[in-house]
């Protein structure tokens, strides 16, 4: 059976309708402006939800590079200060922004009547690494430091991040283990984008679903560290040391080509004795959920991961 015939059938329209409006799926344009573009017109066309409930503002936080953007979203029925998020955004280290996964943070802030504050970074290939991961330790540091004026409790603040942004999300927690940084309450890695060796099964299999394949995973890789060598910031993977980091989360696809990186990595985040939940979603590809949010198995990924956030974070369920 090949890959396509295993996606949930719910979830493959959407990835059908990219396919018509991308023709030769996301890597098919080989300009990065142009892909990004194409990716954005993409996700402007699909229709909008109304969150009236919600307060957003606009910020910035001082990155090593200059100011960068900063969104929060602050529940007006909330009682504050409230355990807090931090969202990294994902876009393989070279394309997205805080407008990537505006209205699924709307959504996640309504759903736990929580603040989540979104941080920007620098992409490849105009910043290669180190930028991307030193913007994201600077926009956590930032939060923790203003966590009483935006409404967080700081010793209940977490870190999430899907794709390159759950990478980024655990290249920041291991910065802020290793600099003795404010500590974070959990992780919520999902799909996380974390080894830039694709010597894996999954990372040989996913080639042509179009949303985060072989060929443009390792063209991404490349533009992000800009002929220098990886180490465990740039490729959390290669950590050698993974003890001591929060309690975890981490979900990923059987169709996504970051599945077994994730899944090792899981499993030597339980060995050196971080509580780790981890789920893998029979049927999804690459931030299927995203893609089809109101499929059945979409339904389902979304309630796993509130579900942890609650725990972890001690609200109620």
């Amino acid at each position: 059976m090949s890959l396509w015939d295993r996606i949930d059938a719910e979830s493959k329209e959407p990835l059908l309708g990219l396919w018509k409006a991308l023709p030769g799926g996301l890597n098919g344009i080989a300009d990065i402006v142009a892909r990004r573009q194409a990716m954005s017109a993409f996700r402007d066309a699909a229709p909008k939800a109304e969150f009236p409930q919600l307060e957003v503002s606009e910020h910035t936080y001082p990155g090593p590079g200059g100011d960068l953007s900063l969104r929060l979203y602050q529940p007006k029925s909330a009682a504050m200060p409230s355990p807090g998020l931090i969202y990294i955004h994902g876009g393989g280290m070279v394309m997205g922004d805080l407008d990537a996964q505006d209205e699924n943070l709307r959504e996640m802030a309504t759903e736990l009547q929580m603040p989540i504050a979104s941080i920007d970074y620098r992409k490849a290939p105009e910043h290669p690494y180190p930028a991307a991961p030193e913007d994201c330790y600077a926009g956590v540091c930032w939060v923790f430091e203003n966590a009483a004026a935006i409404g967080m409790q700081r010793d209940n603040i977490g870190l999430m991040g899907a794709s390159a942004g759950g990478g980024l999300a655990l290249a920041a927690a291991l910065m802020l283990r290793d600099r003795k940084g404010p500590s974070l309450n959990y992780l919520l890695p999902i799909y996380p984008m974390i080894d830039d060796r694709h010597s894996t099964t999954s990372s040989a299999e996913v080639v042509d679903i179009g949303i985060w394949d072989r060929e443009g995973s390792i063209e991404a890789w490349q533009w992000y560290l800009g002929g220098n060598e990886a180490d465990a910031y740039a490729a959390p993977a290669r950590a050698e040391d993974v003890a001591h980091l929060p309690p975890t989360y981490i979900d990923v696809g059987d169709l996504d080509l970051f599945r077994d990186e994730d899944i090792l990595f899981a499993q030597r985040l339980s060995a050196a004795g971080v509580p780790v939940e981890f789920h893998l979603w029979p049927g999804a590809y690459h931030a299927s959920e995203m893609f089809a949010p109101k499929a059945t198995l979409s339904r389902r990924i979304w309630a796993t991961r509130y579900t942890a956030i609650r725990r972890l974070a001690g609200l109620a369920s």
